[in-house]
């Protein structure tokens, strides 16, 4: 069972906390402005783009750096904000001496504080991994969403970020560096393997005779009522469909008309979880010839 940490901290005890951002994408936009609107003190931007850098500094009320040396020595905190296969190397190639005394953080789901600054203890400063559960799609609008987000940090400061975001609302949980890895692949699962559902679900209406759009108009009703189903009672409960009712004729006539290895291996896949699902909700059912099947 999930532990949520809600020790209260309060916002006067941060407001002295400069806030500086290396990467001005998506996330350091988002992130930034979030932050900025719940009270807390960003200091500004640096990136390779001035450009973008200027436009986040805009967007959040604060100033342009044009180098990371200056950045870091008008911030307390500096998240780095970057491409996740860039985080490391940004950090490198930070000057150590300006260091002592700072947190870095980053906000990779799949990386931890101790993988993106190694040796950060040896400059005297700390290295934390603050990770939101929410798709950030947006540089202007993802951070009014923010709230609903739910946080996962890890590293030195994990606590005291824990604390932050829960002054401001956020559930939050504090994770191991050694679980990052599956912490993330169940993330991608819940958020990116969907998309990855849907496209199939589209690619099947298109050839009954949709139009991507009129797919989706379709899909949309089914999909949310299915969503909220799955968060009231859970998964298991919430499983309908011809797996659940054990009816192998039709499972047989879907797999009939899906084409393709990549297709079938998915459908063939899922419906093996599903069939587990199926047989702990119903287990005086006999679901052999359906998992002979789909094997």
């Amino acid at each position: 069972m999930l532990s949520f940490n809600f020790r209260v901290y309060y916002l006067s005890e941060v407001n002295d906390m400069k806030i500086g951002f290396i990467g001005a994408g998506k996330v350091g936009f988002s992130l930034g402005k979030y932050l900025a609107v719940k009270g807390m003190d960003i200091s500004g931007y640096y990136s390779r783009s001035e450009m973008s850098a200027h436009e986040a500094a805009e967007f959040t009320g604060s100033e342009l750096f044009l180098s990371p040396e200056r950045l870091i020595i008008n911030s307390d905190a500096v998240f780095i904000t970057v491409p996740d296969g860039e985080i490391k190397n940004t950090y490198l190639s930070l000057p150590k001496e300006l260091l002592c005394g700072k947190q870095l953080c980053h906000c990779s789901g799949a990386m931890s504080a101790e993988e993106a600054f190694p040796g950060i203890a040896e400059c005297g400063a700390k290295g934390t991994s603050v990770h939101p559960l929410f798709p950030v799609s947006s540089r202007t609008e993802s951070y009014k969403e923010l709230g609903n987000a739910f946080f996962c940090i890890e590293g030195d400061c994990a606590d005291e970020w824990s604390s932050i975001f829960s002054s401001v609302g956020n559930h939050t949980r504090i994770i191991s560096s050694g679980i990052k890895s599956r912490y993330h692949a169940a993330c991608s699962v819940a958020s990116n393997l969907v998309c990855g559902l849907i496209e199939e679900s589209i690619g099947l209406l298109e050839q009954c005779g949709f139009n991507e759009k009129e797919a989706l108009t379709a899909l949309e009703p089914l999909v949310i009522s299915n969503i909220r189903r799955i968060f009231a009672v859970g998964p298991t409960a919430a499983l309908t469909g011809p797996v659940e009712r054990n009816d192998v004729s039709t499972v047989k006539k879907h797999l009939s008309c899906i084409s393709g290895d990549i297709d079938v291996n998915v459908y063939r896949s899922v419906t093996k979880k599903l069939a587990e699902m199926a047989l702990r909700r119903h287990p005086e059912a006999d679901y052999t010839e359906m998992n002979e099947l789909i094997r």
